[in-house]
Formats: C-alpha cells, sequence, structure tokens
C-alpha cells in the first residue's frame, strides 16, 4: 500500500470542529495516487456519492478499491471506472455495472471476485486487528486455487488474509461532530467494516448533529474510527427498477 495519510497530514486542529470538513475536495485531499481505497455501500445504497462524484475529477490515479460492487453505470464507483482511475478492483459482485464488465473482459482492470460474506470478514479482521482466518466458503471451487488449507473437525477450510486500506470512504445517515455514525438499513452492511479497516476514515453524512445529540446506544461507529466529516445530504437512486401494473392492464 501507499505511505499512509496520516503521515502526511497537518496536526488536526483543536476544537470541536477539528473533524468537520468544508467540501468534498477539502476532505478528499489525503488520496494519492496508487492508494487502497475502501469503499462502503451496497449496491447504491448507502454510498458515498459526492465524495465518489468530486474524487473522479481529482488527479489521484492508479487506485485499487475494495467494495462489495461497482454499483451502476454513471453514478457511484461507476464514475472513477469511466474516469479510468481504477487499477485493481476487489469486489464480490459486478452485474449491474456494464463498464465494469467491459473493462473486466478487455483485461483493463486487475479484479479480485471474493465471497461476499469473505470479503466482509477481511474487512472485519483488518479492523479488528487479525492478520487471517480460515472459512469452508470456497473450498473444492477454482477460488481456492493456491489458498492454503487446513482440516478442523474433519472438514477443509480455507486461510484467507485480513484485509485493511489507506483511505475509507463511507456514508452515514447520521454523524455527529466527533465522528460517531448511525447508518440505516442496507447501509450498514460494509461501511461500519470500511471504517474500521482504513488509515484514515471519511465520513459523508447526510446530517450532521451537534456532539451529545445522538444516543450512545444508537451509535454504530464510534467517532474513533473517523479522522473527517463532511456534510452532504446526497442523492437517491434506484439500481434497478420495478414497477407493479395496475390490475387489468
Amino acid at each position: 500500500m501507499a505511505k499512509s495519510p496520516k503521515q502526511a497530514l497537518r496536526k488536526p486542529e483543536s476544537g470541536r470542529d477539528r473533524k468537520v470538513v468544508v467540501d468534498a475536495t477539502e476532505a478528499l485531499s489525503v488520496v494519492q495516487s496508487g492508494m487502497r481505497l475502501l469503499v462502503g455501500g451496497f449496491g447504491l445504497c448507502g454510498i458515498p456519492e459526492k465524495l465518489l462524484a468530486t474524487l473522479a475529477h481529482l488527479p489521484a490515479g492508479d487506485l485499487e478499491v475494495v467494495s462489495n460492487n461497482c454499483g451502476v453505470d454513471n453514478f457511484g464507483l461507476g464514475w472513477l471506472l469511466e474516469a479510468h482511475k481504477l487499477r485493481r478492483i476487489t469486489a464480490s459482485y459486478v452485474g449491474e455495472n456494464r463498464e465494469f464488465e467491459r473493462q473486466l473482459l478487455a483485461g483493463d482492470i486487475d479484479v479480485s471476485l471474493t465471497p461476499q460474506g469473505t470479503l466482509a470478514e477481511r474487512l472485519r479482521a483488518g479492523g479488528s486487528g487479525l492478520a487471517a482466518f480460515y472459512t469452508p466458503t470456497g473450498v473444492g471451487t477454482s477460488y481456492a486455487e493456491g489458498k492454503e488449507t487446513r482440516a478442523f473437525g474433519g472438514k477443509t477450510y480455507l486461510l484467507e488474509e485480513a484485509l485493511r486500506g489507506d483511505v475509507a470512504l463511507i456514508k452515514a445517515e447520521i454523524g455527529d461532530r466527533a465522528g460517531n455514525l448511525v447508518y440505516r438499513g442496507t447501509a450498514r452492511n460494509f461501511n461500519p467494516l470500511c471504517a474500521m479497516a482504513a488509515d484514515y476514515t471519511i465520513a459523508e453524512v447526510e446530517t450532521l448533529v451537534d456532539e451529545g445529540s445522538l444516543d450512545p446506544d444508537s451509535v454504530h461507529t464510534p467517532g474513533i474510527f473517523v479522522d473527517a466529516i463532511l456534510h452532504s445530504p446526497g442523492e437517491k437512486r434506484i439500481e434497478r427498477l420495478k414497477e407493479q401494473m395496475p390490475e387489468g392492464t
């Protein structure tokens, strides 16, 4: 991985707003070419769309992205693909993004397809200080080729290494000025894991509140894992639209 962004940052200013950034460009000033980014979200749910839209127009390139999937064309990570910012993607699903599929089949990008549960656990392990873990997922398939195996209780398991990143780009419904975050629904799948597994975490929040406004028991990601907060209401899109036809038509 590239040099840790924390080594290149100025010391945060003291005060209640030390983590709050004015705009996405300021927040992304830590991202350098060659870094590994952990990007939260599930499909189009809970993705840091403002951060991704801005990053597509910044100089940083040759990036490695770890994300559950690349969403759709012309939105989210699709913007980075179209701008040819990515050299490698680690994901569990390709299907909704034609440009992702095109670059994969053309050999324009290195793709590591990983079972979804394995990807989530690799991030969780990285955020928990674990080096690796064993899982039965993928045993007996091409995914297991070249991986170390071990038997436990007569069953074969694969050794999977933990996964960490330089910078995490995540999205939360509510965040306070200390970086404590609350997610909504499916957005809680990968965002908390990415937040924990990165050296530097930027959280895009739809609603920004003062410290002390959140019930401590409702906090999903403690502020200790968050380095910068960007207030952005965001944009709601539907990944795959399905409509019910009225009866009698």
